[in-house]
Protein backbone atom coordinates (compact mmCIF):
# COMPACT_ATOMS: atom_id res chain seq x y z
CA UNK A 1 0.00 0.00 0.00
CA UNK A 2 2.82 2.71 0.72
CA UNK A 3 4.02 2.08 -2.79
CA UNK A 4 0.73 2.05 -4.54
CA UNK A 5 0.55 5.37 -2.55
CA UNK A 6 4.08 6.59 -3.59
CA UNK A 7 2.76 5.83 -7.59
CA UNK A 8 -0.40 7.38 -7.50
CA UNK A 9 1.14 10.59 -5.95
CA UNK A 10 3.56 10.82 -8.42
CA UNK A 11 0.98 10.16 -11.25
CA UNK A 12 -0.50 13.04 -9.48
CA UNK A 13 2.14 15.39 -9.61
CA UNK A 14 2.88 14.77 -13.22
CA UNK A 15 -0.33 16.22 -13.91
CA UNK A 16 0.21 19.05 -11.70
CA UNK A 17 3.81 19.44 -13.68
CA UNK A 18 2.17 18.99 -17.28
CA UNK A 19 -0.29 22.15 -16.37
CA UNK A 20 2.91 24.24 -16.00
CA UNK A 21 5.54 22.40 -18.43
CA UNK A 22 3.37 21.16 -21.18
CA UNK A 23 4.86 19.12 -24.08
CA UNK A 24 4.51 20.44 -27.40
CA UNK A 25 5.92 17.15 -30.01
CA UNK A 26 6.21 14.72 -30.84
CA UNK A 27 2.34 15.18 -32.26
CA UNK A 28 0.80 12.55 -30.07
CA UNK A 29 2.35 13.44 -26.73
CA UNK A 30 1.51 16.83 -27.50
CA UNK A 31 -2.20 15.69 -27.87
CA UNK A 32 -1.79 13.60 -24.30
CA UNK A 33 -0.36 16.47 -22.74
CA UNK A 34 -3.36 18.97 -23.83
CA UNK A 35 -5.73 16.83 -22.20
CA UNK A 36 -4.18 16.45 -19.05
CA UNK A 37 -3.21 19.90 -18.69
CA UNK A 38 -6.71 21.16 -19.96
CA UNK A 39 -8.34 19.31 -17.25
CA UNK A 40 -5.88 19.71 -14.77
CA UNK A 41 -5.88 23.74 -14.94
CA UNK A 42 -9.10 24.41 -15.33
CA UNK A 43 -10.51 22.12 -12.64
CA UNK A 44 -7.55 22.36 -10.15
CA UNK A 45 -10.02 22.69 -7.16
CA UNK A 46 -11.59 19.63 -8.74
CA UNK A 47 -8.42 17.43 -8.72
CA UNK A 48 -7.42 18.49 -5.04
CA UNK A 49 -11.04 17.58 -3.41
CA UNK A 50 -10.26 14.16 -5.48
CA UNK A 51 -7.02 13.51 -4.77
CA UNK A 52 -7.76 14.44 -0.68
CA UNK A 53 -10.48 11.89 -0.67
CA UNK A 54 -8.20 9.12 -2.10
CA UNK A 55 -5.14 10.15 0.48
CA UNK A 56 -7.61 9.89 3.46
CA UNK A 57 -8.34 6.31 2.05
CA UNK A 58 -4.55 5.37 1.74
CA UNK A 59 -4.12 6.65 4.81
CA UNK A 60 -6.89 4.72 6.65
CA UNK A 61 -5.34 1.78 4.79
CA UNK A 62 -1.92 2.10 6.23
CA UNK A 63 -0.05 3.86 3.74
CA UNK A 64 1.79 5.64 5.56
CA UNK A 65 3.13 3.18 8.37
CA UNK A 66 5.93 2.94 5.77
CA UNK A 67 8.61 5.33 4.23
CA UNK A 68 7.53 5.50 0.33
CA UNK A 69 4.16 6.47 2.22
CA UNK A 70 5.49 9.41 3.50
CA UNK A 71 7.32 10.03 0.89
CA UNK A 72 3.93 10.00 -1.26
CA UNK A 73 2.57 12.14 0.74
CA UNK A 74 4.98 15.17 0.74
CA UNK A 75 4.53 14.93 -3.15
CA UNK A 76 1.07 15.30 -3.00
CA UNK A 77 1.10 18.36 -0.54
CA UNK A 78 3.26 19.70 -3.27
CA UNK A 79 1.09 18.87 -5.98
CA UNK A 80 -0.93 20.29 -3.77
CA UNK A 81 0.26 23.63 -3.98
CA UNK A 82 1.25 23.59 -7.41
CA UNK A 83 -2.50 23.17 -8.70
CA UNK A 84 -3.60 26.27 -6.05
CA UNK A 85 -1.13 28.22 -7.78
CA UNK A 86 -2.87 26.86 -11.19
CA UNK A 87 -6.05 28.40 -9.90
CA UNK A 88 -4.85 31.68 -8.47
CA UNK A 89 -3.18 31.64 -12.09
CA UNK A 90 -6.84 31.63 -13.46
CA UNK A 91 -7.97 35.02 -11.68
CA UNK A 92 -4.95 36.42 -13.81
CA UNK A 93 -7.28 36.39 -17.12
CA UNK A 94 -9.37 39.24 -15.44
CA UNK A 95 -6.79 41.63 -15.64
CA UNK A 96 -4.93 40.60 -18.71
CA UNK A 97 -8.24 40.48 -20.86
CA UNK A 98 -8.88 44.47 -19.09
CA UNK A 99 -5.47 45.52 -20.38
CA UNK A 100 -6.17 43.82 -23.88
CA UNK A 101 -9.84 45.84 -24.39
CA UNK A 102 -7.98 48.55 -22.82
CA UNK A 103 -5.14 48.94 -25.85
CA UNK A 104 -7.13 47.97 -28.29
CA UNK A 105 -10.92 49.75 -27.53
CA UNK A 106 -9.03 52.81 -25.90
CA UNK A 107 -8.82 53.17 -22.28
CA UNK A 108 -12.11 55.08 -22.02
CA UNK A 109 -13.85 52.06 -23.56
CA UNK A 110 -16.30 51.21 -21.36
CA UNK A 111 -17.82 55.09 -21.58
CA UNK A 112 -18.43 54.26 -24.95
CA UNK A 113 -21.16 51.08 -24.01
CA UNK A 114 -24.32 52.85 -24.18
CA UNK A 115 -26.24 52.11 -20.29
CA UNK A 116 -28.80 50.02 -22.14
CA UNK A 117 -26.32 47.24 -24.02
CA UNK A 118 -23.83 47.32 -21.32
CA UNK A 119 -26.57 46.40 -18.19
CA UNK A 120 -25.34 43.14 -16.27
CA UNK A 121 -22.02 43.45 -17.99
CA UNK A 122 -19.17 41.58 -15.68
CA UNK A 123 -21.44 40.05 -12.97
CA UNK A 124 -20.19 37.76 -10.11
CA UNK A 125 -18.77 34.77 -10.88
CA UNK A 126 -21.33 32.05 -10.44
CA UNK A 127 -19.41 29.84 -8.18
CA UNK A 128 -22.78 26.81 -8.49
CA UNK A 129 -21.89 26.59 -11.97
CA UNK A 130 -18.03 26.49 -11.60
CA UNK A 131 -18.27 23.71 -8.48
CA UNK A 132 -20.48 21.63 -11.06
CA UNK A 133 -19.63 22.60 -14.20
CA UNK A 134 -22.36 20.43 -16.38
CA UNK A 135 -24.69 20.21 -17.50
CA UNK A 136 -23.91 23.88 -18.90
CA UNK A 137 -27.61 25.78 -18.56
CA UNK A 138 -28.34 29.10 -17.71
CA UNK A 139 -32.37 29.65 -16.41
CA UNK A 140 -33.09 32.61 -18.52
CA UNK A 141 -32.03 30.98 -21.94
CA UNK A 142 -34.20 28.93 -24.33
CA UNK A 143 -32.39 26.28 -26.33
CA UNK A 144 -34.21 25.70 -29.95
CA UNK A 145 -32.40 22.63 -30.87
CA UNK A 146 -31.65 20.96 -34.53
CA UNK A 147 -32.84 23.35 -37.19
CA UNK A 148 -32.56 22.53 -40.54
CA UNK A 149 -30.46 25.11 -42.38
CA UNK A 150 -29.49 23.40 -45.58
CA UNK A 151 -28.64 20.15 -47.54
CA UNK A 152 -25.84 19.93 -49.21
CA UNK A 153 -23.84 16.39 -50.67
CA UNK A 154 -26.92 14.24 -49.10
CA UNK A 155 -26.46 15.71 -46.04
CA UNK A 156 -29.09 18.24 -43.99
CA UNK A 157 -27.21 20.42 -41.77
CA UNK A 158 -28.44 21.84 -38.48
CA UNK A 159 -28.29 24.37 -36.06
CA UNK A 160 -29.58 25.34 -32.51
CA UNK A 161 -30.91 28.85 -31.33
CA UNK A 162 -30.25 30.19 -28.22
CA UNK A 163 -32.22 33.42 -26.79
CA UNK A 164 -33.78 34.95 -23.94
CA UNK A 165 -37.04 33.16 -22.86
CA UNK A 166 -38.64 36.58 -22.87
CA UNK A 167 -38.66 36.55 -26.92
CA UNK A 168 -37.26 39.91 -27.24
CA UNK A 169 -36.61 41.12 -31.14
CA UNK A 170 -34.00 43.04 -33.06
CA UNK A 171 -31.44 41.35 -30.67
CA UNK A 172 -27.97 41.66 -32.07
CA UNK A 173 -27.11 37.88 -32.95
CA UNK A 174 -23.73 35.71 -32.59
CA UNK A 175 -22.74 32.81 -34.84
CA UNK A 176 -21.04 29.91 -33.22
CA UNK A 177 -18.69 27.91 -34.73
CA UNK A 178 -17.22 24.33 -33.68
CA UNK A 179 -13.61 23.34 -33.74
CA UNK A 180 -12.52 19.82 -33.84
CA UNK A 181 -9.48 19.89 -36.29
CA UNK A 182 -12.08 19.88 -39.28
CA UNK A 183 -12.57 16.49 -38.92
CA UNK A 184 -14.76 15.89 -35.75
CA UNK A 185 -17.03 17.76 -33.56
CA UNK A 186 -20.62 19.06 -32.83
CA UNK A 187 -22.07 22.06 -32.62
CA UNK A 188 -23.27 21.82 -29.28
CA UNK A 189 -20.15 20.60 -27.94
CA UNK A 190 -18.32 23.96 -27.60
CA UNK A 191 -19.07 27.73 -27.19
CA UNK A 192 -21.62 27.05 -24.77
CA UNK A 193 -20.66 29.19 -21.43
CA UNK A 194 -20.42 32.79 -23.98
CA UNK A 195 -23.36 31.70 -25.57
CA UNK A 196 -25.46 31.60 -22.27
CA UNK A 197 -23.89 35.00 -20.75
CA UNK A 198 -25.10 36.41 -24.08
CA UNK A 199 -28.40 35.01 -24.58
CA UNK A 200 -29.31 35.82 -20.96
CA UNK A 201 -28.35 39.42 -21.92
CA UNK A 202 -30.35 39.57 -25.28
CA UNK A 203 -28.51 38.37 -27.43
CA UNK A 204 -29.44 35.87 -29.91
CA UNK A 205 -27.17 33.31 -30.21
CA UNK A 206 -26.58 30.40 -33.56
CA UNK A 207 -24.42 27.40 -33.73
CA UNK A 208 -24.04 25.71 -36.84
CA UNK A 209 -22.73 22.35 -37.69
CA UNK A 210 -20.88 21.60 -41.29
CA UNK A 211 -19.77 18.62 -43.56
CA UNK A 212 -16.48 17.39 -41.88
CA UNK A 213 -13.34 15.96 -43.49
CA UNK A 214 -12.63 13.48 -44.50
CA UNK A 215 -15.74 13.60 -46.51
CA UNK A 216 -15.78 17.07 -46.93
CA UNK A 217 -12.58 19.33 -48.22
CA UNK A 218 -11.26 22.37 -47.97
CA UNK A 219 -13.23 25.40 -48.20
CA UNK A 220 -16.44 23.15 -47.86
CA UNK A 221 -16.57 23.62 -43.95
CA UNK A 222 -16.48 27.44 -44.91
CA UNK A 223 -19.19 27.57 -47.46
CA UNK A 224 -21.48 25.53 -45.07
CA UNK A 225 -20.56 28.58 -42.54
CA UNK A 226 -21.92 31.05 -44.49
CA UNK A 227 -24.31 29.29 -45.31
CA UNK A 228 -25.31 29.72 -41.65
CA UNK A 229 -25.02 33.41 -42.39
CA UNK A 230 -27.60 32.87 -45.12
CA UNK A 231 -29.74 31.51 -42.73
CA UNK A 232 -29.93 34.09 -40.35
CA UNK A 233 -30.12 36.82 -43.13
CA UNK A 234 -33.89 35.26 -43.98
CA UNK A 235 -35.22 33.27 -41.20
CA UNK A 236 -33.36 34.93 -37.82
CA UNK A 237 -35.72 38.09 -37.57
CA UNK A 238 -38.03 34.60 -36.26
CA UNK A 239 -36.18 33.98 -33.79
CA UNK A 240 -35.79 37.27 -32.16
CA UNK A 241 -32.69 37.98 -34.31
CA UNK A 242 -31.24 41.51 -35.50
CA UNK A 243 -29.61 39.83 -38.96
CA UNK A 244 -28.07 43.35 -39.57
CA UNK A 245 -25.66 42.99 -36.82
CA UNK A 246 -24.25 39.49 -37.00
CA UNK A 247 -20.59 38.92 -35.00
CA UNK A 248 -18.86 35.34 -35.73
CA UNK A 249 -16.96 33.59 -33.11
CA UNK A 250 -15.46 29.81 -32.89
CA UNK A 251 -12.32 27.51 -31.23
CA UNK A 252 -9.79 26.19 -33.07
CA UNK A 253 -11.04 24.80 -36.53
CA UNK A 254 -13.90 27.03 -35.81
CA UNK A 255 -11.67 30.29 -34.73
CA UNK A 256 -9.45 29.42 -38.20
CA UNK A 257 -13.01 29.34 -40.07
CA UNK A 258 -14.29 32.45 -37.95
CA UNK A 259 -11.69 34.30 -39.04
CA UNK A 260 -11.98 33.42 -42.47
CA UNK A 261 -15.61 34.14 -42.34
CA UNK A 262 -14.84 37.46 -41.16
CA UNK A 263 -12.06 38.27 -43.94
CA UNK A 264 -13.75 36.52 -47.15
CA UNK A 265 -17.13 39.03 -46.49
CA UNK A 266 -19.32 38.38 -49.95
CA UNK A 267 -16.63 36.24 -51.43
CA UNK A 268 -18.21 34.36 -54.43
CA UNK A 269 -16.38 31.49 -54.32
CA UNK A 270 -17.18 30.72 -51.38
CA UNK A 271 -21.01 31.53 -51.99
CA UNK A 272 -21.42 28.93 -54.95
CA UNK A 273 -25.34 29.65 -55.22
CA UNK A 274 -25.70 31.64 -53.10
CA UNK A 275 -23.55 34.65 -54.41
CA UNK A 276 -26.26 37.67 -54.03
CA UNK A 277 -26.55 37.00 -49.90
CA UNK A 278 -24.49 39.93 -47.82
CA UNK A 279 -21.98 37.57 -45.48
CA UNK A 280 -20.11 40.84 -44.09
CA UNK A 281 -19.76 40.58 -40.19
CA UNK A 282 -19.94 42.80 -37.71
CA UNK A 283 -17.11 41.05 -35.57
CA UNK A 284 -15.31 38.11 -34.88
CA UNK A 285 -13.71 36.88 -31.71
CA UNK A 286 -11.54 34.33 -32.43
CA UNK A 287 -10.33 31.69 -29.68
CA UNK A 288 -6.93 29.85 -30.11
CA UNK A 289 -7.14 29.57 -33.56
CA UNK A 290 -5.20 27.91 -36.84
CA UNK A 291 -4.08 31.23 -38.91
CA UNK A 292 -1.40 29.65 -41.62
CA UNK A 293 -2.07 26.63 -42.97
CA UNK A 294 1.32 27.19 -44.78
CA UNK A 295 3.05 26.97 -41.68
CA UNK A 296 5.60 29.35 -42.42
CA UNK A 297 7.12 29.80 -39.74
CA UNK A 298 7.42 26.33 -38.58
CA UNK A 299 5.52 26.69 -35.51
CA UNK A 300 4.41 23.41 -35.10
CA UNK A 301 6.76 21.04 -34.56
CA UNK A 302 7.20 18.34 -37.34
CA UNK A 303 4.81 19.27 -39.76
CA UNK A 304 2.07 18.06 -37.62
CA UNK A 305 -0.38 20.61 -39.08
CA UNK A 306 0.53 19.92 -42.61
CA UNK A 307 0.41 16.29 -42.58
CA UNK A 308 -3.74 16.54 -41.06
CA UNK A 309 -4.62 18.82 -43.57
CA UNK A 310 -2.76 16.94 -47.03
CA UNK A 311 -4.16 13.87 -45.90
CA UNK A 312 -7.80 14.87 -44.71
CA UNK A 313 -8.78 18.63 -44.80
CA UNK A 314 -6.91 19.71 -48.28
CA UNK A 315 -6.45 16.69 -50.21
CA UNK A 316 -3.23 18.11 -51.62
CA UNK A 317 -0.03 18.00 -50.86
CA UNK A 318 1.38 21.80 -49.46
CA UNK A 319 3.97 21.70 -52.33
CA UNK A 320 1.04 20.72 -55.07
CA UNK A 321 -1.32 23.53 -54.11
CA UNK A 322 0.43 26.20 -52.37
CA UNK A 323 -1.93 28.70 -53.94
CA UNK A 324 -4.84 26.67 -52.31
CA UNK A 325 -2.96 26.66 -48.53
CA UNK A 326 -2.81 30.63 -49.04
CA UNK A 327 -6.32 31.10 -49.70
CA UNK A 328 -7.11 29.49 -46.09
CA UNK A 329 -4.71 31.02 -44.29
CA UNK A 330 -6.53 34.02 -42.32
CA UNK A 331 -2.99 35.16 -42.44
CA UNK A 332 -2.96 35.72 -46.03
CA UNK A 333 -6.22 37.03 -46.06
CA UNK A 334 -5.75 40.61 -43.95
CA UNK A 335 -6.81 43.61 -45.90
CA UNK A 336 -8.07 47.14 -44.45
CA UNK A 337 -11.85 46.81 -44.17
CA UNK A 338 -11.09 43.70 -41.90
CA UNK A 339 -14.35 44.15 -39.39
CA UNK A 340 -13.01 44.71 -35.51
CA UNK A 341 -10.91 41.38 -34.17
CA UNK A 342 -10.75 40.19 -30.58
CA UNK A 343 -8.16 37.28 -30.79
CA UNK A 344 -7.95 35.13 -27.74
CA UNK A 345 -5.22 32.16 -27.05
CA UNK A 346 -3.69 30.32 -24.07
CA UNK A 347 0.05 31.01 -23.80
CA UNK A 348 0.58 27.44 -22.81
CA UNK A 349 -1.80 25.59 -25.85
CA UNK A 350 0.35 22.48 -27.42
CA UNK A 351 -2.09 22.04 -29.95
CA UNK A 352 -1.93 25.28 -31.52
CA UNK A 353 1.10 27.12 -30.08
CA UNK A 354 0.14 30.77 -29.12
CA UNK A 355 3.00 32.13 -31.51
CA UNK A 356 0.50 31.61 -33.93
CA UNK A 357 -1.99 33.84 -33.03
CA UNK A 358 0.69 36.78 -32.01
CA UNK A 359 2.28 36.34 -35.79
CA UNK A 360 -1.74 36.66 -37.04
CA UNK A 361 -2.60 39.95 -34.39
CA UNK A 362 0.35 41.57 -35.49
CA UNK A 363 -0.30 41.26 -38.90
CA UNK A 364 -3.87 42.18 -38.92
CA UNK A 365 -3.36 45.21 -37.40
CA UNK A 366 -0.44 46.41 -39.19
CA UNK A 367 -3.12 46.82 -41.82
CA UNK A 368 -6.71 46.99 -40.30
CA UNK A 369 -8.76 49.91 -40.30
CA UNK A 370 -10.68 48.75 -37.10
CA UNK A 371 -9.35 47.81 -33.96
CA UNK A 372 -7.96 44.65 -33.30
CA UNK A 373 -7.76 43.31 -29.34
CA UNK A 374 -5.25 40.77 -28.45
CA UNK A 375 -5.46 38.83 -25.35
CA UNK A 376 -2.89 36.09 -24.53
CA UNK A 377 -4.47 34.11 -21.32
CA UNK A 378 -1.75 33.03 -19.02
CA UNK A 379 -1.95 29.20 -17.70
CA UNK A 380 -4.47 28.52 -20.38
CA UNK A 381 -4.62 25.00 -22.59
CA UNK A 382 -6.40 24.84 -26.17
CA UNK A 383 -9.86 24.84 -25.50
CA UNK A 384 -10.07 26.37 -22.33
CA UNK A 385 -13.35 28.26 -22.50
CA UNK A 386 -15.33 24.74 -23.36
CA UNK A 387 -16.63 24.71 -19.71
CA UNK A 388 -17.36 27.12 -17.14
CA UNK A 389 -14.46 27.89 -15.01
CA UNK A 390 -12.97 30.44 -13.17
CA UNK A 391 -11.07 31.24 -16.57
CA UNK A 392 -13.61 30.54 -18.51
CA UNK A 393 -15.68 33.25 -16.22
CA UNK A 394 -13.35 36.25 -17.12
CA UNK A 395 -12.43 35.52 -20.03
CA UNK A 396 -16.43 35.09 -21.11
CA UNK A 397 -16.86 38.78 -19.60
CA UNK A 398 -14.37 40.26 -21.22
CA UNK A 399 -15.56 39.34 -24.47
CA UNK A 400 -18.96 40.02 -23.57
CA UNK A 401 -17.59 43.66 -22.86
CA UNK A 402 -16.09 44.05 -26.48
CA UNK A 403 -19.30 42.54 -27.68
CA UNK A 404 -21.42 45.34 -25.86
CA UNK A 405 -18.97 47.98 -27.29
CA UNK A 406 -19.14 46.88 -30.54
CA UNK A 407 -22.89 46.81 -31.07
CA UNK A 408 -23.57 50.23 -28.97
CA UNK A 409 -20.85 51.73 -31.77
CA UNK A 410 -23.43 49.97 -33.88
CA UNK A 411 -26.09 51.67 -32.91
CA UNK A 412 -24.80 55.02 -32.49
CA UNK A 413 -23.92 54.80 -36.13
CA UNK A 414 -27.28 54.22 -37.15
CA UNK A 415 -29.22 56.19 -34.18
CA UNK A 416 -32.30 58.17 -34.82
CA UNK A 417 -34.44 60.39 -32.81
CA UNK A 418 -35.96 58.33 -30.00
CA UNK A 419 -34.92 54.81 -29.41
CA UNK A 420 -33.82 52.21 -31.17
CA UNK A 421 -35.77 49.13 -31.47
CA UNK A 422 -32.39 46.90 -31.26
CA UNK A 423 -31.35 49.25 -28.53
CA UNK A 424 -34.92 48.63 -26.58
CA UNK A 425 -34.40 44.58 -26.96
CA UNK A 426 -31.41 44.73 -25.31
CA UNK A 427 -32.86 47.49 -22.92
CA UNK A 428 -35.86 45.26 -21.88
CA UNK A 429 -33.43 41.49 -21.15
CA UNK A 430 -31.29 43.39 -19.19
Amino acid sequence: MPWLFLLVSLIGAWFTYNGYRPTFAPARAAAVSFFAGWLTTELALHHIAWQAAMTLLFMWAGALHAWPGKLGLVVTLASWAGLLRCHARAREAETVVECALRSGLGPDYREAIIPAVGGRLSPDVDWPQIVLPFPIRHPEVEHIRDIAYTRVAGLTLKLDVFRHRSHPTGCPTLLQIHGGGWVVGYKEQQGLPLMMQLASRGWVCVNVDYRLSPHATFPDHLVDCKRGVQWIREHGAEYGANSDFVVVTGGSAGGHLAALMALTANDPEYQPGFEAVDTALQGCVAFYGVYDFTDRRGIYPEGGLTKLLEQQVMKAALHEAPEAYEKASPLSRVHPQAPPFFIIHGDLDSLVPVREARHFAEALRSVSQTPVVYAEIPGAQHAFEIFPSLRTTFVVHGVDRFLAWLYSRYLLGREVMGTTSAERAVAGSA
